[in-house]
């Protein structure tokens, strides 16, 4: 085996591992679209994927709250745009998939769209408007059930669906969970956000006001410095409000998948990647609707989610 080959199965292994999970891909009306792996920048060539590559990201870590007014807070470490996007409908249903996330590491999912106003494969991360179309926080008290829980239990899968009222056009999917098991500590926050390019067709109008990712927290909201330990009865997600347009969706174990892709340059091209024919394991359906922007659509085999 050739040295380059060692060092990059080396470098797979050891992301793979990591405490922390990263958001490697995402599937599409029964189609997969892979992601990326920071053990991508040492394949020659790299593959074209539509997850924004984050290659500082080796050891699966997170933006602190003194790094949320950083470009880091975009898309995550040294994020740079992806080479493809995914192309998906108006009221369509997007599955996010991770690599296993502990259980330990509660907290909220949230999902955010910005509007690149061009091709987002080359459009600047700093400039980018994101308005709220999903979020969910602590689900049930009684069993200390947070999103993040939801996520791991269904084979750490979530769910986003696309308003059906904004306007056709490039856009970037943020997908984020926030752990909070060190909340309580000043700094203690965890944000693990991951991008996606999208090509959106849509019949809607709508383009929505957004803020930069930059903005959306402050150390100290309530959403950010919380103390899992202390007995909270209350928890406030954080971050802008949630579009009016957004819509729901329930969260389940994700369903086969029939086929792979790599997505598109832009919706301007507007023709879908040639996909090829995949054979998946069905995972049983075990739903937990919840109050947020997201339902149910296909999956993957996947890691055994982390204990």
């Amino acid at each position: 085996m050739a040295l380059s080959s060692i060092i990059v199965s080396a470098l797979l292994s050891a992301v793979s591992v990591q405490a922390h999970g990263i958001a490697s891909a995402v599937v599409i009306d029964s189609t997969f679209y892979d992601g990326y792996n920071p053990s991508y920048q040492w394949k020659n060539p790299p593959p074209t994927v539509v997850g924004w590559s984050v290659p500082d990201d080796l050891q699966n870590t997170f933006i602190a709250p003194n790094q949320f007014n950083t470009p880091d807070m975009v898309c995550h470490l040294g994020a740079k745009p992806a080479g493809a996007a995914a192309p998906v409908k108006g009221g369509d249903v997007i599955e996010v998939q991770w690599t296993p996330w502990p259980a330990s590491h509660k907290g909220p999912v949230l999902d955010y769209l910005a509007n690149c106003n061009g091709p987002c494969e080359t459009v600047d991360k700093t400039k980018l408007k994101f308005f709220k179309i999903g979020e969910a926080g602590w689900i049930d008290k009684a069993s200390d059930l947070w999103a993040a829980n939801v996520l791991t239990n269904n084979n750490n899968s979530w769910f986003v669906r696309i308003p059906e009222d904004i306007a056709p056009g490039n856009y970037v999917l943020r997908h984020e969970i926030i752990a909070l098991h060190a909340a309580g500590n000043p700094n203690g926050a965890q944000s693990y956000p991951f991008c996606f390019n999208l090509a959106i067709d849509s019949k809607g109008t709508a383009n929505p006001a957004g803020i930069p990712a930059t903005e959306f927290y402050k150390a100290a909201d309530p959403g950010i410095k919380f103390d899992l330990f202390s007995h909270p009865t209350a928890y406030v997600v954080p971050g802008p409000a949630l579009y009016s347009g957004a819509l729901p969706v329930s969260q389940t174990k994700p369903g086969p998948i029939t086929a792979t892709a790599t997505g598109i340059y832009t919706l301007a091209a507007h023709a879908r990647a040639m996909v090829a024919p995949t054979v998946a394991a069905e995972a049983p359906a075990v739903p937990t609707t919840l109050l947020v922007a997201k339902a149910a659509s296909p999956a993957i085999p996947r890691p055994t989610p982390a204990s």
